[in-house]
Formats: C-alpha cells, sequence, structure tokens
C-alpha cells in the first residue's frame, strides 16, 4: 500500500468520489485495495444506476478509522514494552 496525502488531491471538494478511480487518486490504493476495503465494509459506498460511488463523508471516516487503528496499535506496543 502507498502512502497518499489526501489533503492534496485535486479531487477534494466533491461529495462523491466514483470507484475505482478517484478513491484509487485519493488514498493512493490499488485497484484491488479499493474493492477491498469496500468489500470489507471498512469504506461505505453507494450505488447510483451502475456506478459506485464513495462519499467524502465515507472517506473522511475511513481516514478516521485508520488514525484510530494505529493509535491503538501504538498503544499497545508501548504496553509490551
Amino acid at each position: 500500500m502507498t502512502t497518499a496525502h489526501p489533503e492534496n488531491s485535486p479531487l477534494l471538494g466533491r461529495k462523491l468520489y466514483r470507484v475505482p478511480m478517484d478513491v484509487m487518486q485519493i488514498l493512493g490504493f490499488s485497484r484491488s485495495t479499493t474493492y477491498e476495503v469496500i468489500r470489507s465494509g471498512r469504506l461505505p459506498s453507494v450505488v447510483e444506476g451502475s456506478t459506485r460511488f464513495v462519499t467524502e463523508r465515507g472517506i473522511t471516516e475511513y481516514i478516521a478509522l485508520l488514525e484510530r487503528e494505529a493509535q491503538q496499535d501504538h498503544n499497545e506496543i508501548g504496553r509490551a514494552a
């Protein structure tokens, strides 16, 4: 997985992001990783017609989830030492 900088994305400010291309660009994920996090329910998506989208809120909440998990991992490592 590559490190993305969502705050630098020219796509920010939109409310809906197309799957997979927009989401891949914003999060820096591969196509398969994008679909995997959607399939797992960690990144919620919506469908309109035949097009799948991720909402701006969904992306924000997913990033917050990753930050919480990273903090928990950090805390667990600190307790183990």
